[in-house]
């Protein structure tokens, strides 16, 4: 039978997140303009080849960013963190 688990990652892999804890979220925009560019962007990539690393790579990237502007403009909406 074949052995279908995932490899080990190597442990000389280099590693940088996405985004690290001294990153700053930019200022956001309107919620209601936060909303439509995340919309905007879960269009664009929900046709992305889920079995193409780059398409993959640039699917994170780009709704990591949205979600954290997202809820910045949320939060800024509630008049958290002020």
């Amino acid at each position: 039978m074949a052995d279908l688990s995932m490899p080990a990652c190597e442990s000389n892999t280099a590693y940088e997140p996405l985004h690290g804890p001294d990153d700053v979220t930019p200022e956001p925009a309107s919620l209601d303009i936060e909303i439509a560019v995340t919309r905007r962007i879960l269009e664009e990539t929900a046709a992305l080849n889920i079995h193409d690393h780059t398409d993959m790579l640039k699917a994170a990237v780009a709704l990591n960013c949205r979600v954290r502007g997202l809820l910045a403009a949320v939060a800024a909406e509630r008049g958290e963190g002020q």
